[in-house]
């Protein structure tokens, strides 16, 4: 436990506050609700998932759970670098899928293509692209640079 104290505190000696902490906590918070948001429909219909990405059963009950418990992390600044880290594997991982099925960065907007984009399945929307993954991940590596901010348990439990 004292090693993870050690590191937390060289990571973050100084945690942000004023309005930036402030900011940053509403971050941390939007991303983690987020998470939450798409972990638990991927934790409750997990055969089905695996079985849309070709991924092992364990690797997305993992996943999906990291999203729920990172998730609530990066909601309470606990354990931050650690929150975010776990859920930016996934991120990782699905930037690569989308790389080798060739999706485009950005989707083409719907307007753009005259009427809705219809899936395999016949599910209306927006084409699959990189662009949430790639965002996710931006986001998750800012909150790992920056810190969780002042307004964390993080900072309460280290400060």
């Amino acid at each position: 436990m004292e090693t993870l104290i050690s590191l937390l505190s060289s990571l973050y000696p100084d945690f942000i506050s004023g309005p930036q902490g402030y900011m940053l906590l509403a971050f941390r918070a939007v991303v983690g609700f987020l998470f939450i948001l798409h972990g638990l429909p991927k934790i409750k219909n997990l055969e089905t998932w695996s079985n849309a990405l070709g991924a092992p059963l364990p690797l997305c009950f993992l996943s999906a759970g990291f999203m729920i418990a990172g998730g609530t992390g990066l909601i309470l600044g606990v354990l931050t670098p650690f929150a975010s880290l776990s859920i930016l594997v996934s991120m990782v991982y699905a930037l690569v899928l989308e790389i080798i099925d060739g999706l485009p960065l950005v989707a083409p907007d719907p307007y753009e293509l005259g009427e809705f984009y219809s899936g395999p399945n016949g599910d209306k929307g927006e084409p699959p692209s990189m662009e949430k993954a790639l965002i996710f991940s931006v986001m998750l590596v800012l909150i790992m640079v920056f810190g969780p901010g002042a307004y964390s348990l993080d900072a309460l439990l280290l400060g």
